[in-house]
């Protein structure tokens, strides 16, 4: 049975602030693959700012080539808009459950609102959650401090943001150092975010 984390988000781009994170949790987790599961362009909300599915994928393609226990995943560019999580799981079971067990990765500010989601409790009944540190404001709900499906994970804390990318990169700024080589190259050619 292969564990795999489910690390969602519009990666719009990518960055070494998620591969760092991502690693991190392949090499000192059990988990044994960590997915990056690329958050579809919602057709009720159009945003200038996020790239074109395919293009964030194509990113995400580029910045795991290296990484044999990092994948893409499009899963969710085929399910039904607006999407919730649960729908996600739900899908993948059914799709990879018989030698795949899933849990869901989230950054600590995510877990903070995560009483808020649709099915909730039903996702912390059949899946884990890993949480790694983020600086943020608010608090932990009680029901989620010391739970058995949640682990926090000693992960190094990145303060990098893809906002913080697009605007510096269209503001003339050089933001090499913060992406994968590869996503940098794709970004530069396509000429995004100017």
């Amino acid at each position: 049975m292969k564990k795999v984390g489910l690390f969602f988000g519009t990666f719009n781009p990518i960055h070494i602030g998620h591969l760092v994170l991502a690693n991190h949790l392949v090499e000192f987790s059990d988990l044994d693959e960590v997915w990056f599961v690329i958050t579809p362009q919602s057709p009720f909300k159009v945003k200038q700012s996020l790239l074109d599915n395919n293009h964030r994928y194509q990113m995400v393609f580029e910045a795991v080539q290296d990484y044999p226990k990092l994948k893409p995943s499009k899963i969710e560019f085929d399910l039904p808009q607006p999407n919730y999580t649960t729908n996600t799981l739900a899908h993948l079971d059914d799709k990879y459950g018989k030698d795949h067990q899933f849990s869901l990765i989230m950054g600590e500010d995510n877990l903070k609102s995560f009483h808020k989601w649709k099915n909730y409790e039903a996702i912390l009944e059949h899946y884990s959650i890993y949480v790694y540190p983020r600086v943020s404001d608010g608090k932990i709900e009680h029901q989620f401090k010391g739970h058995p499906k949640i682990t926090k994970v000693d992960a190094p804390i990145m303060e990098i943001s893809s906002t913080f990318i697009r605007k510096a990169h269209k503001a003339g700024k050089n933001v090499r150092p913060m992406l994968p080589h590869s996503v940098w190259k794709y970004m530069d050619e396509m000429n995004f975010y100017r």
